[in-house]
């Protein structure tokens, strides 16, 4: 496992982290033992960087990594973020008083004394552009509750408006062979401000490890069931925008290229490409049981792909792909 600096922190993270989403249930059900399981799994892999939110079952998935944190003595990095919890829910979630508590209930269920990084989890714009938001994460700060703040947006205008905010530390982005867009539009102020850049969906919800076929399917209680069209939220999170069935001919039309091979899969090429452009910082593919986070785990150690297969990616999403995404980019 490799390491890149995070911010100006001048703390170091593994290039591959552990996404932790489907422990909130909406990636199907996965079992106390498997979560815990996939994170050792992490970190015995070199992984020092996990992402959650409260949100994500209700405070489930940060729960289970703080009973993971109680009992490792690695040294991990956890990124949680706040802004869509159901209580008190909608616009009373953007109050000053709102985010001590939730900042709050997360020290509890993670279990520590200083949360590494709270991210605002893609809040409406206009909740981003008001000033009084960014200060009361300057002052949850001050008070040594946070030690950074960020925010993990839906699109690149978001991004761009985040970054002129005084104190930003790190972004999180949706960003994959199927998004390209944000290393045109993001990634060069982000490496000139020294942002930190935290990708999301890698494999575009699973599309790009080329497993998929057109009639596969989805438990109920998963997102890529119940919100394939953007019916629960921004489109744009499942399948990275992609109708489903066009999205599985786009992944088989790249195996001849970034294919299964006896040295790789098509995930961890899909992932080596991402940590190819040197703005990002760490990625964070989900994983349900050890075996997949010691994978893709493998993805850093691996040699960059050729400046061929670049241009021949780069030329297939032009072509093929961008007309196709739906929801904010």
């Amino acid at each position: 496992m490799n390491y890149r600096e995070f911010s100006n922190t001048g703390r170091k993270v593994s290039e591959i982290g552990v996404g932790c989403w489907q422990f909130g249930g909406d990636w199907g059900e996965i079992s106390d033992a498997d979560a815990i399981s996939t994170l050792q799994g992490a970190v015995d892999a070199g992984v020092t960087f996990f992402d959650t939110a409260d949100v994500y079952g209700s405070g489930r998935s940060e729960e289970l990594i703080g009973q993971f944190l109680s009992k490792t003595k690695a040294n991990v990095f956890v990124a949680t973020k706040l802004g869509r919890f159901g209580t008190p829910g909608g616009d009373a979630n953007y109050s000053k008083a709102s985010f001590q508590g939730f900042v709050d209930a997360s020290l509890r269920r993670l279990g520590v004394e200083a949360l590494d990084l709270v991210q605002l989890h893609c809040i409406p714009r206009v909740q981003l552009e008001r000033a009084e938001l960014w200060e009361w994460l300057r002052d949850i700060k001050k008070a040594g509750k946070i030690k950074g703040f960020g925010a993990s947006v839906e699109c690149d205008d978001d991004a761009l408006y985040c970054m002129q905010q005084d104190g930003m530390e790190s972004l999180q982005i949706i960003f994959n062979i199927f998004r390209q867009k944000p290393s045109s539009t993001v990634f060069a102020t982000a490496q000139a401000q020294k942002v930190a850049l935290i990708v999301r969906l890698p494999l575009a919800s699973g599309l790009l490890s080329g497993k998929y076929k057109a009639d596969t399917s989805f438990a109920p209680q998963d997102h890529r069931t119940y919100n394939r069209d953007g019916q629960a939220f921004n489109v744009g999170e499942t399948f990275a925008g992609l109708p489903f069935e066009l999205g599985v001919k786009l992944a088989d039309d790249l195996k001849p290229l970034i294919g299964d091979t006896a040295d790789s899969t098509m995930a961890q090429k899909s992932l080596r490409w991402i940590l190819d452009h040197p703005a990002v910082t760490t990625v964070i593919p989900g994983a349900k049981n050890s075996a997949m986070a010691k994978a893709n785990a493998v993805a850093s150690d691996m040699k960059p792909l050729s400046d061929s297969i670049h241009a021949q990616l780069e030329e297939f999403y032009n072509s093929k792909v961008k007309e196709h995404i739906r929801g904010p980019y």
